[in-house]
């Protein structure tokens, strides 16, 4: 019977401690409806949270409603979660606290693609550097790595990121040895789905994609009926190779013609004369040129990706698509071009249901969608992860 008990418990705060992080604050009646859990166990369960330093209670804003208001639920700033993103041309790391708000973001820029080795010791370093300004409050519950690449789910380790020629490497049993933190590592644009699904503009829908474009190509991100599409080994939503003309440029992975290959940051770059460049100078570019080369590139590459679109609608019948990175900035030059050449493609029943839109998160996505995976023990097990053996500090660790 205990051991049913601390089940029910484990289970009762895990969904508590998720629909505070979910939303950011719920008030504490909204609690009490969505779970159906009495209000003196909601009471205890909140208690126990706040004993945690997980979440905190607030008063509400002032309102019109006559009674008694019910308090304001809210995660905790002291308990937080590292993210990284490793690019061809940077690492970066970002702080996340619960809630999904990005605290502290850094960029380290690198001359070439890091190697995992070079990778994990910038990660590291930034990372002693970020907890050595923590207050004794502040707690580092684990990293998420946002990998340009694919990355197995049972072990993590990084099977192909051709762009930053990592194979077959155990990037997060090295992260893990060097922080002593655990570590946990997915897709990139499969974590920027999760993210906009859950804090951004994809809340509350159940079919949607996102499609990335960076540095490091094109990728993508499906969830369907709810559900985050991993496939067999966790490598599902590789939409940048799929293919949308014969004979066509080469990619990555050796295939011809594929969306990746003919949607590229760097012919941007290019025809703009610029050698490198964010998401937002390479936007503000766009934006300001004028020359017709510019105008050219700009519309052959949304028309591809107008025929990739339109094939992903016909296979997956989103109700939303979200385009970040450089493809938001595409569309942003010119939707209704991207709109026609979906028109074209898509079949139109399904086409119909279909909002293209930008992420909602904008650059703080990948790091919200890596924090998430670190998030994760935490919030299935909030008292079981922050009452087990306290792991070494990080300046002991490292």
């Amino acid at each position: 019977m205990g051991n049913n008990l601390d089940s029910v418990r484990q289970h009762n705060l895990s969904t508590i401690l998720t629909l505070v992080h979910h939303a950011g604050s719920v008030p504490r009646a909204e609690l009490t409806r969505r779970t159906g859990l009495n209000r003196s166990t909601i009471a205890a369960l909140v208690g126990e949270l706040i004993d945690l330093q997980l979440v905190f209670e607030a008063l509400p804003e002032a309102t019109s409603q006559v009674g008694r208001p019910s308090s304001v639920v809210r995660t905790a700033a002291s308990t937080v979660a590292i993210a990284v993103n490793p690019e061809v041309d940077a690492v970066t790391v970002g702080v996340v606290g619960l809630g999904g708000t990005v605290l502290n973001r850094i960029r380290y820029a690198t001359e070439k693609p890091p190697t995992v080795r070079e990778a994990v010791n910038i990660t590291s370093a930034i990372i002693e550097a970020i907890s050595a300004g923590m207050n004794s409050e502040n707690r580092i519950v684990g990293v998420g790595v946002a990998v340009p690449g694919l990355v197995s789910q049972e072990s993590g380790r990084v099977r192909l990121a051709p762009h930053l020629g990592w194979k077959d490497e155990p990037l997060t049993e090295m992260l893990t040895e060097a922080t002593g933190f655990p570590t946990s590592a997915a897709n990139d644009a499969s974590l920027g789905a999760l993210a906009e699904r859950t804090f951004g503009a994809g809340r509350g829908i159940d079919d949607m994609i996102y499609l990335n474009g960076g540095a490091s190509g094109v990728g993508g991100g499906v969830i369907s009926g709810g559900v985050a599409l991993g496939g067999a080994s966790g490598y599902a939503g590789e939409l940048g190779h799929m293919r949308v003309r014969s004979n066509g440029r080469t990619d990555t992975a050796g295939a011809h013609g594929t969306l990746e290959s003919e949607v590229t940051r760097e012919a941007l770059l290019e025809v703009l004369g610029l050698v490198s460049a964010d998401t937002e100078e390479l936007e503000r570019a766009l934006f300001a040129a004028k020359s017709l080369a510019v105008r050219s590139e700009v519309n052959r590459q949304l028309d591809f990706l107008g025929i990739a679109l339109g094939s992903a609608i016909n296979i997956l019948n989103p109700r939303l698509i979200i385009l970040g990175g450089f493809l938001g900035s595409l569309y942003a030059t010119d939707p209704d071009r991207l709109h026609n050449a979906v028109t074209h493609e898509a079949l139109p029943a399904a086409w119909n249901d279909v909002t293209i839109c930008r992420p909602k998160l904008g650059t703080d996505l990948l790091m919200v969608g890596a924090a998430e995976l670190a998030f994760a023990a935490l919030l299935a097990d909030p008292a079981g992860v922050l009452n087990a053996e306290p792991r070494p500090l990080l300046e002991k660790s490292l």
